[in-house]
């Protein structure tokens, strides 16, 4: 990944973060409009989705930068000097929070 693509992945990133904000202030002005309930829930599973997306997006960016790409030329500048053993349980650790 050259730094063209780190940019780029970063801009992506940053994008989906402030439609996700755009979408939780939504969900705040829906309730002070006091719309209907099945409405606001609607919004709430669409930032659910939205987050879930995300996520998928940030650990695949750490696989190829902090996993595979330990100790190589894609490295992420702010990669943990890790063993393989301890990638893998960060990796087992972090999956287990994120599909709770």
């Amino acid at each position: 990944m050259t730094i063209i693509m780190k940019a780029e992945a970063q801009k992506k990133i940053r994008s989906r973060v402030n439609r996700i904000n755009g979408q939780i202030n939504g969900i705040g002005k829906m309730i002070d409009e006091d719309r209907y309930c099945v409405e606001i829930l609607d919004q709430i599973a669409a930032a659910r989705s939205a987050l879930d997306s995300l996520g998928v997006e940030l650990l695949t960016n750490h696989l190829e930068t902090c996993v595979v790409g330990h100790g190589g030329e894609h490295e992420h500048s702010c990669a943990k000097p890790l063993t393989e053993e301890e990638l893998l349980e960060e990796v087992r650790t972090t999956l287990q929070r994120f599909l709770k």
